[in-house]
């Protein structure tokens, strides 16, 4: 990055999750292909984080760039009040059949927040349908569904995230997290503070709302499929709809198409994005069953109350179809799978590391749970430094990475992490 852009990146653009005044450093990425992130120097980057979970077939992907070049050529945007295209009515012909038959109705949004506020607005417009006042929805602690504010309302109270909104959330119920690791003996206890919360409340609750099995920046824990059972079970016998985020879960990531299939449960209501366009474009999916949408299609109102801008964007469509059409292949199994078995080979070994409290793999992803606070800054320079891209967060270091990526690229992510684990200059406070 020359000296000119650098001061403009600095001083006026402002990233996530950071101070425009004292900003953490960023990082020149001039290019992408494969698993691979070129900076401005020449410099290549192992990316072990896909994007935040979404580059699942890598970057600059043939099919998917082929997808785009196709569809470029007609149309890269129309309104979709009034109006359709091949490129929706495709990818949503896909998303039915890969996804539960009881899910048959589809709304496509543009963002996985932004699915997040039209399911939790779909669960709400389908009581008031039904002449019914509803008031909370329930969740489970150390839960995240985005930053959008109804997404915030259900996502952890104590999450660092969000104090400074506390005052203008929305309150809702929040039950005790799962105890009980993914494969850990199940204990029925776990799920003890959640039905006491809908018992209770039951008459109020729009609907429950939980990530499946993984629970991502919220501490990425990995839960017992039981709970997820155990509160679908719950939702049948309180006739509570359950709305499912697997906008991080889903497409593979946890080793199965989607999370909630390690606990053979089927959402009411689920939320798709992410991965859903391969790491492309923003998209997102919202997917329902038919007594839903046409509770809410014959109601009072006769409509559903949304409806973005880029609501079935063709191009985005367009590349998402391709990127299903690639998963259908059935290549992705094998791929994830030897991910798992890697991590977990390897990363079992920092089990005993004085700076490590936990190793948890699922899939296609790492979690190194550290006991220190890890300086971002200076733990970001060194991965940078050894040619990795690696983001931790809070006391955590993990890897998503793409599912392309080879043996010898995903051996060095992981060995750099146990260098970094050496130095105590990248951990900031000791909780011990």
């Amino acid at each position: 990055m020359n000296k000119f852009n650098k001061y403009f990146d600095i001083n006026h653009i402002w990233h996530p999750y950071t101070s425009l005044t004292n900003p953490l450093p960023c990082y020149y990425i001039d290019s992408a292909k494969g698993f691979y992130l070129k900076m401005k120097n020449g410099k290549k980057l192992i990316d072990g984080m896909s994007s935040w979970w979404s580059v699942i077939h890598g970057y600059n992907n043939p099919r998917l760039n082929l997808a785009l070049n196709k569809q470029i050529r007609k149309m890269t945007h129309v309104m979709f009040g009034g109006i359709t295209h091949t490129p929706a009515i495709k990818l949503c012909k896909k998303l039915l059949k890969i996804t539960p038959i009881e899910l048959n109705s589809v709304f496509l949004a543009d963002s996985g927040s932004v699915a997040i506020e039209v399911a939790m607005k779909m669960a709400i417009q389908y009581w008031q349908a039904l002449g019914k006042k509803k008031k909370y929805f329930l969740t489970i602690k150390n839960g995240y569904h985005g930053d959008t504010f109804l997404a915030i309302s259900v996502s952890d109270p104590n999450n660092a995230f969000h104090h400074t909104y506390d005052s203008f959330i929305k309150k809702n119920l929040f039950a005790t997290a799962p105890i009980c690791k993914f494969n850990d003996i199940w204990n029925h206890d776990d799920i003890f503070s959640f039905n006491q919360l809908i018992d209770q409340f039951s008459e109020k609750i729009v609907a429950v709302i939980l990530e499946p099995i993984v629970q991502g920046v919220g501490g990425m824990h990995f839960y017992h499929p039981n709970y997820l059972r155990s509160v679908r079970k719950l939702c049948n016998s309180y006739e509570i709809p359950l709305i499912i985020d697997e906008i991080a879960t889903g497409f593979g990531r946890t080793g199965k198409l989607f999370a909630s299939e390690h606990a053979n449960v089927v959402a009411d209501i689920l939320c798709l994005g992410k991965s859903l366009t391969g790491g492309t474009m923003t998209l997102s999916a919202v997917l329902t069953t038919k007594l839903i949408s046409d509770t809410i299609s014959n109601g009072k109102i006769g409509t559903f109350m949304h409806g973005p801008t880029f609501m079935g964007n063709p191009l985005a469509c367009s590349v998402a179809e391709a990127s299903i059409s690639i998963l259908e292949e059935n290549i992705w199994k094998t791929q994830v799978k030897d991910i798992e078995n890697q991590l977990y080979i390897n990363l079992i070994k920092l089990s005993n590391h004085s700076r490590v409290k936990d190793i948890r793999v699922l899939g296609a992803i790492g979690v190194v749970e550290c006991y220190d606070v890890i300086n971002i800054s200076k733990i970001q320079k060194f991965f940078v430094k050894n040619g990795v891209w690696i983001r931790p967060f809070k006391n955590l270091i993990y890897l998503t990475p793409p599912y392309i990526i080879d043996i010898e690229s995903l051996q060095q992510l992981i060995e750099i992490i146990a260098k970094s684990l050496e130095n105590p200059i990248f951990f900031i406070s000791n909780s011990k």
